[in-house]
Order: structure tokens, then C-alpha cells, then sequence
């Protein structure tokens, strides 16, 4: 059974005040203010010195006991939510292997999900390990961008873009963060994500709430549980309305199960909201030994994608 071995996150110190960035961007008043006042975003964080490749190494790095498993690492696996991450000819998967010392391992990029690809990644993971011949292989996961263009750094009416990364250290088996399920769904009449016209784009955001419930729901029943016995959901960070229409429409009363910690202070990190929600809540306390929680991630394309875990 795919499970998580270890999960870092790697945030830059240094910040940006959301209505600050928004303005640099071009967002009018009216728009900056919905930013902050309704879909909950304050800061986020930016490093102008540090390039992809810096912020994926740093999370690396932050593996417990990253070093003694690094000769079992035989894929690493970068989830991107842009095709293009940097301008030719820079590669950041190729030079973080290098300073990762990984020059040995398979390397893949995943970018099909868009923000979504992160949860693709753990499964693809899984199925990768589970095909290898030597049961104690590992895969490196790693997640999170630098977004070079105006288009990649705020979605409209959804959210703010932050250079938050993950990596995720994935075995074929283990009695720890087992996944139980994976659901996935691809809207394909929203292919063209941030590009569509006013009506796709409204029909899109009228109908988020009701296909991310549905696959919340398919991947909880396909793990044989309901949603009481869910004890934690962590989301992909964006705007806080949205999620609360998710919610009712799931039947879950209130937002204590909702960890949205990090969405002021972090913006929406990419396919690395999901792990970097994780890091906190289990560093937080807010899971224990034995308890279901599910991941969530929508992509713009659109992927609407769910996983449930046992801690």
C-alpha cells in the first residue's frame, strides 16, 4: 500500500502583502480588497534571490533522515502545474538531482493535473515502486513553482500565487500516512484554464463547488469510509468562499475540520499546498496515530482530484 515515508515543506521568510503584489499585477481596487476581505489572503511568500531549483533542494533537504535514505531514492518525480517552469535552457529538476546528489535516479516531471499533479505524483509513485523489483526503492516527490509570468501569479477571482515547495519521500508499503484511496476527475470543456471566455468562466466557477464534492465524495466512499470519519481535510489554498460552498454541499456543518492555516500567510503554493498543509497540521497536533485525512487539489484544465490517508 502507497504510503508517505516523510513530508518537509520549505516557506522563504521573506513576504509580500497580498494587496501590494495584486496592485504591481494590475488588479483594480475593488479586486484587491475581494482578495483580502473574502477569500482570506494576506501575505506571500516571495524570493527574488532563490530560483525553482533552490526552493526544491531546500525541501529536500528538510527530509528527516533524508541523507541515510538517499541511496534508496530511484525516482524523483517534480509535479509541476506549468508545462514550462523556466526559461530555456535552465532545468531546476536536473540541477536539484545534481545537488541532491541524485544523478542516478529517474527523473519525471508531471504537469497534465496542473495543480493538481501533486496527488497524481503519489499515485503515480506508488505504481512505479510497486512495479520495482527491489521492495525497499524509494521516490522522491517534490512540488512547488516560481511562476515567471503575470498569467501564472494570480488567478483571477481565485487566488494569489506563493513560492512555497514540498517534497514527499513515497515507499510501496509502510505502516504509516497509507493512502487508502485516489479519485480523480478531468472536466475537459474548461480546458483552456485561465484562457476561457466570460461564459465558460462563469459556468467554471458555478460549477467548481459541486465537481470538487463530488470527487471529496468518491474518493471517501471508495476508501469505505463517510465523512464523519474524516478528521482532518487539507485543502489546496484557494479563496475560503469557495470552500465553504464545498462544504454544504457535502453536508459537513462548519469549518473546524478545514485546515486553511496557511492560506493568508502562504498564498496558493501550486500542486504543494496539500503537503505543506500537512507539515503544519502534524506539527500543529491536529493529527494523531490512526486518524483518515483527506488531501485535496484542483488544476485549471480541469482536474478535480481527492485523496484519502491514514496517519
Amino acid at each position: 500500500m502507497t504510503s508517505l515515508v516523510a513530508v518537509a515543506s520549505h516557506i522563504p521568510k521573506a513576504t509580500v502583502p497580498v494587496a501590494e503584489f495584486l496592485r504591481e499585477h494590475g488588479i483594480p481596487e475593488p479586486r484587491v480588497r475581494m482578495y483580502e476581505r473574502f477569500f482570506g489572503f494576506d501575505r506571500i511568500p516571495l524570493d527574488p534571490a532563490a530560483g525553482l531549483a533552490d526552493l526544491l533542494v531546500a525541501a529536500a533537504n528538510g527530509l528527516p533522515g533524508f541523507e541515510a535514505l538517499r541511496p534508496r531514492i530511484r525516482y524523483v518525480i517534480q509535479a509541476r502545474t506549468m508545462p514550462v517552469v523556466a526559461p530555456h535552457p535552465v532545468n531546476p529538476l536536473a540541477e536539484a538531482c545534481r545537488r541532491l546528489g541524485l544523478e542516478g535516479a529517474t527523473a519525471i516531471c508531471l504537469t497534465q493535473h496542473a495543480c493538481a499533479s501533486g496527488l497524481l505524483a503519489v499515485e503515480v509513485a506508488g505504481e512505479l515502486l510497486a512495479a520495482d523489483p527491489d521492495p525497499q526503492s524509494l521516490a522522491l516527490l517534490v512540488a512547488g513553482e516560481k511562476a515567471f509570468t503575470t498569467a501564472g501569479k494570480v488567478l483571477a477571482d481565485t487566488g494569489v500565487m506563493g513560492e512555497g515547495a514540498a517534497a514527499v519521500l513515497v515507499a510501496a508499503g509502510g505502516d504509516r500516512d497509507r493512502m487508502l484511496s485516489y479519485a480523480t476527475r478531468t472536466c475537459g470543456k474548461f480546458h483552456r484554464g485561465a484562457w476561457l471566455d466570460d461564459e465558460l468562466t462563469a459556468a467554471f466557477h458555478d460549477e467548481y463547488p459541486a465537481l470538487l464534492a463530488e470527487v471529496i465524495d468518491a474518493a471517501v466512499r471508495s476508501a469505505g469510509l463517510d465523512l464523519d470519519d474524516i478528521a482532518l481535510i487539507l485543502p489546496h489554498n484557494v479563496n475560503r468562499m469557495s470552500w465553504l460552498r464545498v462544504l454544504r454541499l457535502l453536508g459537513v456543518r462548519g469549518a473546524d475540520r478545514l485546515f486553511m492555516e496557511n492560506l493568508a500567510g502562504c498564498g496558493h503554493c501550486f500542486g504543494a499546498d496539500s503537503f505543506i498543509n500537512y507539515r503544519t497540521a502534524v506539527d500543529a497536533g491536529r493529527l494523531l496515530p490512526g486518524d483518515r485525512y483527506l488531501m485535496t487539489s484542483v488544476g485549471l484544465g480541469a482536474t478535480f482530484s481527492a485523496m484519502v490517508l491514514q496517519h
